[in-house]
């Protein structure tokens, strides 16, 4: 690693992220919830003009706040309303993600500390993942970590720390991390700012209440993050009056304090999570988390502030009652940094890698990549399958014609040829040889099977719901989803404001209930199309004048017509 021309890294690493996240960006469909929810609000601000209040059907979103959108909104103005326009903000995300971690690693220890660093987070399991995804968090996550990086920098300014360079004043410092998390709060909301509290407060208690930062700085930094997030919540309850506002802090308080839509899961959840999504780099960060031999403050600091980030993210989601994937996604940034500490280690004092690791990696590689390769076998071999299941929904869903190849092994076998060869490489002490192969050629097989396996499995969970949609797309009809939640009946029929639901909230449970029974029951001006599902108990078969016209892979269409009038 330390051949390769330093000035030349960033750009490699660029490079490489394109080739990793770019190519097929927009080939599956996007997937229910987030995805599509996300990029329908953006598809509305591009046909509204209204880029203030974020819409859902027409209708006020106030679920988040509009950062992310506006990305969105802005690459469908330059690509297309599409998957790929929905998912470049990610994707470009982490083209910046990756050089940014090299340059923190190469600042606090050297060249191959950085390049560790990123190679590791762009060949773990979800962390290079999330990057060709469509949902909001990649880019939340980068405003946080990237705004608690610049305090952790304003302390070491304010403490005179030795041992790394500070060339920018204490005052630039602090207003660049306020601002970044001023910008976390216009992406997802004020949990960014909650989460950096809670890492300053832990820190605090860990020094012993020593002051590290003045409490006239900490207003500071609470000013220029109250200052950028209100560039939009100021504006827009001057403009619109708090209702908006209000509507989203009472959402948000209920996702903290119920299970939201099911999303429930045991304490314990996001520890399972991360490990598993993390994978490789969580088998490393399991030593790290023990060992501390550090030759300077800032580099133990560093690490304690890593530790921190970890724990106060996965107790905080742990204890909130609503239980999503991505919750605990910030910890993908402390998790690859503590496995690239204990690799750089290793490597630098030319020692091997134990037993115990080897065998976890191994383990775990050989797991992972059997279930990528017996997944296309199981795909081809579908009914086997369909005869050991009960539930008519999933099996309906298996009926879907994924056309299989057999080719779709190729990401397995190639997750599992890197994780071999990378073993052999451990086990020889040739660790930067291991190091690379594993992590990139995870990259390339997790790739592969985002090309060859995840439009599979598309297709059997949503892809007929959407074809269905996709064909009514420019109709003048109303569309409604009924006994079931999605947003694909907006994003895939272009749903126009014409078309809208005739109601103020479209989350008020009654309001929702009067539009659909006004669709069954009223005097409706167009005709109206409800899908549901086969497992819901619906009342559209108790009408005459609604009829099925199809069946598709669990999923039921019914078609009301108007009377005329004479």
């Amino acid at each position: 690693m330390e051949r390769l021309p330093q000035r030349f890294i960033p750009y490699l690493l660029v490079l490489l992220g394109a080739v990793i996240f770019l190519p097929f960006l927009g080939l599956p469909n996007l997937f229910d919830w987030d995805e599509i929810n996300f990029a329908e609000v953006a598809r509305e601000m591009v046909a509204t003009g209204n880029y203030s209040q974020p819409q859902m059907r027409f209708l006020p979103f106030w679920e988040k706040p509009p950062l992310f959108f506006w990305l969105q909104a802005g690459a469908m103005n330059l690509f297309g309303v599409g998957e790929f326009a929905a998912r470049l903000p990610n994707a470009i995300a982490g083209l910046v993600t990756l050089p940014f971690l090299y340059s923190i690693g190469k600042k606090l220890y050297d060249t191959n500390f950085g390049l560790m660093w990123a190679i590791i987070y762009l060949g773990s399991l979800l962390p290079g993942l999330y990057f060709q995804s469509g949902i909001i968090d990649p880019v939340f996550n980068l405003f946080i970590f990237s705004g608690l990086w610049f305090i952790i920098q304003y302390i070491w300014r304010r403490n005179n720390e030795q041992g790394i360079r500070l060339e920018k004043s204490i005052w630039w410092y602090l207003f660049a991390g306020g601002s970044l998390i001023g910008l976390a709060v216009l992406t997802k909301g004020p949990a960014a700012f909650i989460i950096i509290c809670l890492c300053l407060a832990v820190y605090w208690v860990i020094v012993r209440f020593r002051m590290f930062i003045s409490v006239f700085h900490f207003i500071i930094l609470t000013v220029t993050v109250v200052a950028v997030s209100g560039l939009w919540y100021g504006t827009e309850s001057i403009l619109h009056g708090t209702w908006f506002i209000e509507k989203f802090i009472a959402y948000n308080f209920r996702l903290l304090s119920t299970e939201d839509a099911g999303h429930g899961g045991f304490f314990g959840y996001h520890f399972v999570v991360v490990f598993i999504g993390c994978f490789p780099a969580s088998v490393f960060m399991l030593k790290a988390l023990f060992k501390n031999p550090h030759e300077n403050n800032v580099r133990f600091e560093m690490k304690r502030w890593m530790l921190i980030l970890l724990w106060v993210v996965l107790l905080l989601f742990s204890l909130v009652q609503s239980k999503i994937i991505h919750y605990s996604s910030l910890t993908y940034f402390p998790v690859t940094y503590l496995a690239a500490l204990y690799l750089w280690q290793l490597v630098s004092k030319g020692m091997s890698i134990n037993k115990v690791m080897i065998t976890a990696v191994l383990s775990v590689g050989i797991l992972i990549s059997t279930l990528l390769i017996a997944f296309p076998l199981l795909g081809m071999n579908i009914e086997w399958l369909q005869a050991k299941i009960a539930d008519p929904f999933a099996k309906a869903n298996l009926n879907a014609d994924a056309q299989w190849t057999g080719w779709e092994v190729v990401a397995g076998i190639l997750l599992l040829a890197s994780t071999l060869l990378s073993v052999y490489f451990f086990r020889k002490a040739r660790l930067k040889e291991g190091i690379f192969v594993l992590f990139i050629g995870n990259a390339f097989a997790l790739k592969l099977a985002m090309i060859l396996i995840v439009p599979k499995v598309e297709a059997y969970t949503q892809r007929a719901a959407i074809d269905i949609f996709k064909e009514l797309e420019g109709q003048d009809v109303y569309v409604a989803p009924i006994g079931y939640k999605t947003y694909a009946d907006a994003f895939y029929q272009r749903l126009d404001i014409e078309h809208k639901p005739k109601l103020d909230d479209y989350s008020d449970k009654q309001q929702k209930q009067d539009w659909e029974r006004w669709l069954m029951q009223g005097d409706i001006d167009k005709p109206a199309y409800f899908i549901t599902r086969n497992d819901k108990k619906t009342s559209l078969n108790d009408y005459s004048d609604i009829i099925l016209l199809k069946e598709k892979n669990g999923f039921l269409l019914y078609k009301r017509t108007p009377q005329k009038i004479n």
